[in-house]
């Protein structure tokens, strides 16, 4: 028998059965907000579900399933149409280490963006330019703006300045001719 994982009570009786109930199931961001909403709301209906998801309700039905079958939620009847959820235990941990990944991924993500970030900003500086002009938006272009101001190029709307170009998770410069 395999040593238990401690923040697990489920027992394997071999390596191959771990390694194939372990593979099988595939957390996702999904059942992350799945498990956190009902934790908040035991009485949360699908529908709620789906709605919080932006997905069908036949989509959560089956994130449901997944979480059911692997022991994460429990399923009561509250009344004769309504069900109750209930995190277990182990839902609870998955939830936790669910939660720890997605921390981890997104400052792995901000580390990435940071470091590109101070690369273009001391290009800029390099080449003698005190300021410069972004153009995208969201959580890239808003280090990107931070990141240059901290490196005291100053950002301006104009366009006859350098262009620091946001698409995705990269910049492109744009110099003017």
């Amino acid at each position: 028998m395999l040593p238990l994982d401690p923040l697990r009570t489920q027992v394997y009786n071999s390596a191959v059965e771990y390694w194939i109930m372990e593979t099988e199931f595939k957390a996702t961001e999904s059942d992350l907000t799945i498990l956190e909403h009902i934790e908040n709301e035991p009485d949360t209906t699908q529908a709620g579900l789906a709605e919080k998801l932006g997905v069908a309700v036949g989509t959560v039905n089956w994130h449901l399933k997944r979480l059911v079958e692997k022991g994460y939620v429990k399923v009561k009847r509250a009344e004769r149409k309504k069900l109750r959820y209930i995190i277990t235990p182990e839902g609870i941990a998955l939830r936790t280490r669910l939660t720890v990944d997605y921390i981890q991924s997104s400052m792995e993500l901000y580390r990435l963006v940071r470091e590109r970030s101070h690369k273009v900003a001391a290009a800029m500086k390099d080449k003698g330019y005190a300021t410069v002009s972004i153009e995208g938006e969201g959580d890239v272009a808003e280090i990107l703006k931070l990141t240059c101001m901290e490196q005291g190029l100053k950002i301006s709307p104009d366009r006859e300045f350098p262009l620091l170009k946001v698409i995705g998770l990269k910049i492109f410069i744009e110099e003017k001719e």
